[in-house]
């Protein structure tokens, strides 16, 4: 009779659990739904939390590791996802580590992740973004194999967004890869500078405005000022 009385209290305690967790589940849904409609990032970051601890899913967890990084709190994406590299990783979870990870400064590590995405989907803006970072880790062939791949491929209408000034400002991703060209060429041989300020002419020439190329083309102008004061004076 016990034992009977024990088992019946169990099963009410587990159907009132069950119960509650789909009321938790609905309300929570609405409430994402309901904070994504007003543009709440924080109310939808907070939704996703307790319906990821309400009812984990690989999916939520991704999905509000994406909105963590899109939001600029990158280390908050990756302590939500991690930063392994995993087979079975979503599209999305190695998109979020690499971008974290290039935004924390962490190059090595955010290559890797790119280089994952581009052998499932190869593109120009991700060719891009792995000659970048292998430009700053010092592997200038594997850069110049992503460029040439970039300019060959890089159609007029694809365009990249630069944030050194103040004001954002786009340029055609070819010019992009252009200028990324220059700096390749330069670190190849710093002592044909001519060569680097060439690939940087040509990215001012289909984008005018690339402020970047402007001030990376005066620095080695400057640099190739100097060399040759320095043999004048020698001489």
């Amino acid at each position: 009779m016990k034992k009977t009385v024990l088992l019946l209290l169990l099963l009410v305690g587990f159907t009132g659990i069950s119960q509650t967790n789909d009321a938790l589940l609905k309300h929570y849904n609405a409430y994402y739904k309901e904070m994504r409609l007003q543009g709440d990032i924080n109310g939808v970051i907070s939704a996703l939390t307790h319906l990821n601890v309400i009812s984990p899913s690989k999916e939520r967890r991704d999905t509000l590791a994406f909105v963590y990084m899109n939001n600029g709190k990158h280390m908050q994406a990756l302590n939500t996802i991690g930063i392994e590299k995993n087979a079975d990783d979503s599209d999305l979870a190695v998109q979020v580590k690499a971008f974290s990870l290039k935004s924390l400064n962490q190059p090595k590590r955010a290559l890797e992740h790119f280089e994952e995405l581009n052998s499932r989907n190869p593109s120009p803006y991700l060719a891009y973004e792995m000659a970048d970072l292998k430009i700053q880790t010092g592997d200038m062939a594997g850069a110049v194999t992503n460029i040439e791949y970039g300019i060959a491929n890089a159609t007029d209408e694809m365009k990249y967004a630069f944030y050194e000034r103040q004001q954002p400002y786009e340029v055609p991703l070819k010019a992009a890869f252009y200028h990324l060209k220059g700096l390749a060429d330069f670190n190849q041989d710093k002592e044909n500078i001519d060569a680097a300020i060439a690939s940087i002419d040509e990215a001012l020439k289909i984008a005018p405005n690339f402020n970047l190329a402007s001030l990376s083309k005066q620095a080695l102008e400057s640099r190739k000022n100097e060399a040759a004061s320095g043999t004048s004076n020698e001489n």
